[in-house]
């Protein structure tokens, strides 16, 4: 499924739902992570109904054990295209046996995509098809190539003073953000940078190409990602809830992150990114 404008070229796949490509066209460059054996064969996953794992790998819901792959059902699945007009495409998951077995609620799960001029406008929507509430986190996973991460810089739409969530022997420390050189390093000491309690609407991605620029606001998590030290591209990742980060006996619809949706209820959130010189 393809839709184009003046300015960008968007391909979407049935795996996932994802974006399979973003061309843009002014200087012929791929802005998405393709997937690759020799780094991370993901693309831009999202993360539904769960971002990353319980400490177990399992979980309980009304006393039967359930068990779900990182980053839950919707990387795994084969979406479907229920809409593909000349500037918007839409991708649909229904629950299903498979979907059952590992997570217990009937749901119906969309993503739009849209493109408005350089931006390219995402908005999902979750819709409790069960009789019960139903417990779910959400997150973004996208993947943008970065050909010279020693030229490259992160920077925020203002000053932060935010917390930051240190894995392995995790403790949280304030830290102060506001341009960060990128650095392979830095993420692989850290496995994942977690911060949380931003202000910032959006975050630019300055690179010598072009800057792209994402928005994470309402979204009370951001992580920052890469596999190895030598892949060329990074993961922006705006999060609703986490993965247990250490042992952890809370129940599973009570852990940091974890919303719930009323039956027949539809749960809608949404980000962009724009492509600027």
């Amino acid at each position: 499924m393809i839709i184009e404008n003046e300015q960008l070229k968007l391909e979407v796949c049935h795996e996932g739902g994802e974006i399979q490509s973003l061309i843009y066209k002014k200087k012929g460059l791929e802005v998405m992570w393709q997937g690759s054996a020799d780094h991370w064969k993901g693309k831009n996953p999202t993360l539904f109904p769960i971002v990353g794992n319980t400490y177990t790998k399992d979980y309980q819901i009304d006393g039967k054990t359930y068990a779900m792959k990182n980053h839950g059902l919707i990387r795994y699945a084969t979406l479907q295209c229920v809409k593909n007009s000349q500037d918007e495409i839409v991708m649909e998951l229904k629950s299903d046996e498979n979907t059952l077995a590992q997570y217990p609620f009937e749901f119906t799960y969309q993503i739009r995509y849209k493109l408005m001029d350089n931006r390219v406008m995402i908005t999902y929507q979750i819709t409790n098809d069960s009789d019960k509430d139903m417990p779910f986190t959400f997150g973004l996973h996208p993947g943008f190539n970065v050909s010279d991460f020693e030229k490259s810089v992160l920077k925020y739409a203002c000053p932060e003073k935010a917390t930051q969530i240190h894995l392995g022997n995790v403790y949280e420390s304030e830290v102060e953000l506001y341009e960060w050189p990128l650095s392979h390093q830095e993420i692989a000491d850290a496995s994942t940078i977690v911060y949380k309690n931003l202000k910032s609407p959006y975050v630019d991605l300055m690179m010598p190409e072009y800057n792209l620029r994402m928005s994470i606001e309402g979204y009370p998590f951001f992580a920052i990602w890469s596999s190895d030290i030598s892949a060329p591209f990074i993961c922006l990742e705006p999060w609703y809830g986490h993965a247990d980060f250490e042992p952890s006996d809370c129940a599973f619809e009570d852990r940091e992150g974890m919303m719930k949706l009323s039956p027949n209820k539809t749960f809608m959130t949404s980000y962009w990114f724009e492509i600027n010189e």
